[in-house]
């Protein structure tokens, strides 16, 4: 592998990479999908077989962090083991089980004037995806970026450049052994900030750019931004539960939404109960005997006694740690203005035996994900089918959601005529 680590500036670290990313997008756009496929599979292989070493190079990341002080939550998206390799190695291989989006026809018609049009998916080009303390991310979008048929140029943080440094060189000699270009997937090697700023003015050689991480690097990406980008800024995910929701269900889902993983963007930080909802006082014990810290509205911190009282600064607060805002409704239109004044757009759910009510909320919430009697925490392209996520867009413009193969592909228009002519 050739190494690009050095000697360069920012801008022109940037621009090399830039420049051979396009080159390799020009060769990736037209490979068939089983050298694709079969680069991501050898990569798997490749990680499993590096499992010590990407365990080290984790380590290190590690013990950079805590002594930087990083919080638990992303102290928790660093940490790598052998079942978290294994499973960045098992999304590889389902990735390249993924139908192949690129050529694939969207749709067709004949309109009066006889031509036959199609619409035709065809990959974004180059894809820069900038990102915090998640090293699996490195293997996700670099395979998701491979199958749509696109170049990426991997841009990880300081905090975890020895884990993605371990796990690039495994896609790396994925590529290789496909017969691969090795530029389609590129690591930013230094972890110099202004190495962002190049990227985001990369106009012409950066496609689109993915931001992966907290509120102030999406904000920067936003603003300083001279290319496309595709992201989201808070998960400030609810969970309504419904006056007819069953309440041992209402128990599991809110426990579970908030506290299987509580630095992932799919986690509650807000559960709001309905008034008339028959077991309010065991909900919030529930949340409260998980280990979860409650800051509740006056009505909710009369129920317990070891509820915290809410800030107006809560309500709007993405903890990513075990921590969750509760209050107390009056009904199913107060907490859609709730959602409405507070959310990110991200995911929200409803729980209820009403299908009334579901249906009114579903229809209602304007969020990128919305759900009935389940846990937010299934916000995530791989349990949606997708196989891996490059991201949740909260946009409403080219993907929403978990942005998977199809949201990194645009379209084309192919027209055919018999010799035809316009009158």
């Amino acid at each position: 592998m050739n190494d690009h680590r050095t000697i360069q500036a920012p801008e022109a670290l940037i621009a090399n990479m830039g420049t051979r990313a396009r080159a390799a997008a020009a060769i990736v756009a037209q490979a068939p999908t089983e050298a694709k496929s079969a680069a991501l599979r050898h990569a798997a292989d490749a990680l499993r077989e590096a499992n010590d070493a990407v365990l080290a190079a984790n380590a290190d990341d590690m013990t950079r962090g805590e002594a930087n002080g990083l919080s638990n939550a992303l102290l928790d998206r660093l940490k790598l083991d052998s079942d978290r390799i294994a499973g960045i190695a098992a999304a590889l291989e389902s990735v390249a089980a993924l139908p192949d989006p690129v050529g694939a026809i969207i749709d067709s018609s004949t309109p009066p004037n006889g031509l036959e049009l199609s619409r035709v998916r065809i990959p974004l080009g180059v894809i820069g995806i900038i990102y915090e303390s998640r090293p699996n991310v490195t293997a996700d979008a670099g395979a998701l970026c491979l199958m749509a048929g696109n170049a990426a140029i991997l841009r990880g943080g300081s905090e975890a450049i020895e884990s993605s440094r371990a796990i690039h060189l495994c896609l790396v000699a994925g590529l290789t052994k496909a017969g691969l270009p090795e530029d389609a997937i590129q690591l930013v090697p230094t972890t110099d900030r202004a190495a962002v700023g190049a990227m985001l003015k990369a106009n012409g050689l950066i496609d689109i750019i993915v931001p992966r991480g907290g509120k102030g690097l999406v904000a920067r990406v936003q603003e300083e931004a001279r290319v496309p980008v595709l992201a989201h800024l808070d998960g400030l995910c609810h969970t309504y539960v419904h006056a007819a929701a069953n309440p041992e269900m209402a128990r599991n889902i809110a426990v579970n939404a908030k506290m299987r993983r509580t630095g992932i963007c799919g986690a509650m930080e807000t559960l709001l109960i309905d008034v008339k909802f028959p077991d309010v006082a065991g909900l919030v014990a529930a949340l409260i005997d998980s280990g979860c810290e409650v800051r509740g509205d006056a009505a909710v911190q009369k129920l317990d006694g070891r509820v915290g009282a809410a800030e107006p600064a809560d309500w709007d607060t993405e903890y990513l740690e075990p921590i969750a805002s509760v209050a107390i409704v009056a009904g199913m239109d107060e907490a859609l203005a709730h959602i409405a004044r507070h959310g990110s757009g991200h995911t929200d759910v409803i729980v209820t035996d009403d299908e009334d009510a579901a249906a009114k909320f579903l229809a209602s919430v304007d969020s990128a994900i919305v759900m009935h009697n389940a846990s937010s925490q299934f916000a995530d392209g791989g349990e949606f089918g997708l196989g891996a996520e490059i991201g949740i867009s909260t946009g409403r413009l080219h993907a929403r959601g978990p942005v998977a193969l199809e949201g990194l592909t645009t379209y084309k228009w192919i027209a055919r005529g018999k010799g035809t002519i316009r009158p």
